[in-house]
């Protein structure tokens, strides 16, 4: 099964409320009981498809789908075209607001997780580019962060180390969050009927999804993944500009604008690739 999961800012949020912060594909293979994550770049380029007649990045599709019909139009209309432009079959999607992801985060009592890259951030371009770094720090190593630092240490994307400030180092920050989730939860899932409910609750209005009750519970189970496939520049992405000289990320191989063949071509071949079994850690000697 392959859900698509979609971060967004929501009302309180000022500027890019619905754009799509975060957009992440879970993808699980129920015969080998695996997961893998495929986090999508934000600024990955959709053109040549006649819903979006100006073209535009995938984040922003989320925002269009949001105009026309809501949250539920955004995540069906942007699953839609994750599925042509990857080639995959995504069944389902499920979205959450940053008040619903600071709730979920507060609902369990916050979550642990490891650090290894000290960074300090600052939430915009203009204090980036000064040298203000006035949102924060996090140190390295084991942080116990509650849910408005979670959202930052999720976000950051404006931060004193270059290697912090890309989106793909932003993806894998948010996993560390989801799988420290993930362990608050239990080896129930959301069965673990404290912190499964009190979750819930807080997500209350602030999620939205095409998910079952039933599939819900399934997909609790698999938010710390075995595998991850990143879409990396110089690999299977380009970096370029548009027309109106944005950053944007285009598909290196292809035929035309609107060909996405050697991005589905490289996507299969590596969810075809053996996930390697964890070697486990040597025991401390008494």
């Amino acid at each position: 099964m392959n859900v698509v999961l979609y971060g967004y800012g929501g009302p309180e949020h000022r500027g890019g409320s619905y754009l799509a912060d975060s957009i992440q594909i879970i993808s699980i293979d129920p015969g080998a009981d695996t997961t893998t994550v495929i986090p999508i770049p934000r600024d990955l380029w959709v053109e040549g498809n006649p819903a979006i007649p100006d073209n535009g990045k995938i984040n922003e599709a989320f925002a269009i789908g949001y105009l026309r019909g809501g949250i539920d139009e955004a995540g069906r209309f942007t699953t839609s075209l994750l599925t042509e432009m990857t080639g995959l079959k995504l069944e389902h999607w499920m979205a959450i607001d940053f008040a619903g992801f600071r709730g979920m985060v507060d609902a369990v009592g916050g979550v642990t997780i490891v650090n290894p890259i000290a960074f300090s951030f600052t939430r915009d371009e203009e204090t980036f580019h000064a040298g203000n770094f006035i949102g924060g720090t996090f140190p390295q190593g084991q942080l116990h962060l509650d849910g408005p630092q979670a959202l930052d240490y999720s976000r950051a994307r404006y931060t004193s180390v270059q290697a912090e400030s890309s989106d793909f180092a932003r993806s894998v920050r948010q996993q560390r969050v989801l799988a420290a989730l993930r362990a608050k939860l239990g080896g129930g899932g959301l069965g673990s009927i404290g912190p499964g409910l009190r979750m819930m609750d807080a997500l209350t209005g602030r999620m939205k999804t095409d998910l079952s009750a039933i599939d819900l519970f399934l997909l609790s189970a698999h938010l710390n993944p075995d595998h991850r496939i990143e879409l990396k520049e110089g690999v299977v992405l380009q970096a370029t500009s548009n027309t109106d000289g944005e950053y944007i990320l285009v598909v290196i191989g292809r035929a035309s604008s609107t060909d996405y063949t050697p991005l589905q071509a490289y996507l299969r071949t590596e969810l075809a690739r053996p996930i390697p079994t964890p070697t486990p850690s040597a025991r401390p000697s008494r």
